[in-house]
């Protein structure tokens, strides 16, 4: 029978995505079957499971970390924001609705079945499910109605521990604060906390876990020290890519206000000759850029009007005239080109907007989402290389004829007639290490000998090494109950 344990935070952002990689890591080098589990993300990073459907980017790391391949069961509520105020639903790794998010609390009870049903059927034949929550039990306004913390753990029965971030400080009052505003029933379903992100000597915190033993009778778990090497791990944040900024060949990557399934920039960030270079809002893009990548977003035509409002069609504009090459992903490949016909009205008010102008195509918004896994090759090169596609629309005209990938025979993309402006719609594929490398020379670097894959799973053991030398893990298993049928 499978067991389940859940981990929330003390707060937003306090790591539990990789805290629960982590352990989902050494549990299953200690031979157990793990899954992960999030009953609701919010996230524009998704990941294209092998079912055809999506979740966050976490939960695939975190199924990477059990050895097994994502499924839309791990993550059966993904949010993806696309206004300020509003977000689409994905339910079961396909698209539900769009709705405000003061709408969103009247619909999220009757999610709640569903994120059972997912629950139930990804514990069948494992040894132990993993599940994170979102955000933080102590956003008690929220607790009416809640599928993603406690509202799940009453639901589901599944003890708690709770996580705190003590690097960005004050961490006594985020364990202790949560307890007290918690409802006793939820306070009860905590069994234990754990320190995450400390730097230095643990032992001089440990007057601090007692203080909040004391104060809330839950029991220490221990330190989690701060992971150096996280950065070499996909990232669900943007701002969380780390690069080597010394790297000789510059790609600079405009922060658009809904960029998604930047994911691609990992592998290129990793590479030790390469620096990568995420520009904010207000900031021009850099004149010494080798290689502007305008990256995916959730909606096309509001950023594509951002990108100008920063100036940034401008600064492209100097980039490209100084013989300098550019790289559209999805979204950005949409913008680049001469329109984006909207006649649905499918990312807002129906119309004709004008794109960059950059490459020679149009692009006709559609109802329908591509979401498919693929696998392919550079025609130029031969290189090959597996991706994902996740988008809405159909892109055509005369640079379509000059393609520079080829998907199960089928060539795609499009580029200028000089060559140095591309574009497509394939996510991941960077993370091939023969086609990076093939990539990286085709525009004048050498590239290395990086094995991109072999780094996240060196990375991950080390993080499971340090879990297992820091924290008691078979206390923590031993709070593990079984799942109810």
């Amino acid at each position: 029978m499978a067991k389940s344990l859940m981990v929330q935070g003390a707060g937003s952002n306090v790591g539990k995505s990789l805290f629960v990689a982590g352990l989902a890591r050494a549990f299953t080098l200690r031979g157990l079957s793990v899954c992960p589990f999030k009953p609701q993300n919010m996230s524009n990073n998704a990941a294209v499971t092998r079912d055809g459907g999506e979740i966050g980017r976490a939960q695939a790391l975190q199924a990477r970390a059990c050895g097994i391949a994502p499924l839309v069961d791990m993550n059966p509520v993904l949010l993806k924001p696309e206004t300020e105020t509003g977000a689409q639903v994905i339910v079961q790794g396909e698209r539900l609705t769009t709705v405000k998010a003061r709408d969103y609390a009247a619909l999220k009870p009757t999610l709640l079945p569903r994120v059972l049903q997912s629950y139930r059927r990804i514990s069948k034949d494992v040894d132990l499910v993993l599940v994170e929550g979102a955000g933080s039990p102590a956003e008690i306004n929220l607790r009416q109605g809640d599928i993603a913390n406690m509202g799940f753990a009453e639901a589901a029965n599944t003890p708690v521990v709770l996580l705190g971030d003590i690097d960005r400080g004050g961490v006594i009052a985020q364990l202790v604060g949560t307890h007290q505003v918690l409802s006793a029933a939820d306070r009860s379903r905590v069994k234990a906390f754990a320190i995450n992100k400390f730097r230095g000597d643990a032992r001089l915190f440990d007057s601090g876990l007692d203080e909040i033993a004391l104060r809330t009778g839950w029991s220490a778990i221990g330190v989690m020290p701060w992971f150096d090497d996280a950065w070499r791990l996909p990232a669900e944040d943007v701002m969380d890519i780390a690069s080597n900024h010394d790297g000789a060949f510059k790609i600079v990557v405009p922060r658009l206000s809904r960029i998604a399934n930047f994911d691609d920039l990992d592998p290129l960030a990793a590479e030790p000759d390469v620096s990568v270079e995420i520009v904010p809002p207000g900031r021009a893009l850099p004149g010494d850029a080798d290689l502007v990548v305008i990256p995916g977003t959730k909606s096309t035509i509001a950023d594509l009007a951002f990108f100008r409002d920063q100036g940034w069609d401008v600064d492209l504009a100097g980039h490209i005239r100084r013989g300098g090459q550019v790289l559209g992903i999805c979204g950005g490949y949409q913008m680049l080109g001469a329109e984006i016909d909207d006649p649905d009205g499918i990312e807002g008010h129906a119309g004709r907007y004008p794109g960059l102008g950059f490459l020679d195509v149009t692009t006709r918004m559609r109802p329908h989402k591509h979401l498919t896994q693929v696998e392919g090759n550079c025609l130029a090169t031969g290189a090959p290389f597996t991706g994902y596609e996740i988008h809405i629309g159909d892109t055509e005209g005369p640079d379509c004829k000059r393609p520079w990938l080829s998907v199960n025979g089928t060539s795609v993309g499009a580029a200028s007639e000089n060559g140095c402006i591309r574009g497509c719609y394939l996510h991941g594929i960077f993370k091939n290490d023969a086609y990076r490398k093939s990539f990286l020379r085709q525009l004048g670097t050498q590239g290395s000998t990086l094995a991109y894959a072999d780094s996240i799973e060196q990375t991950l053991d080390a993080l499971a090494a340090q879990m297992e030398s820091s924290l008691d893990l078979d206390r923590l298993l031993a709070l593990a109950q079984e799942i109810q049928a």
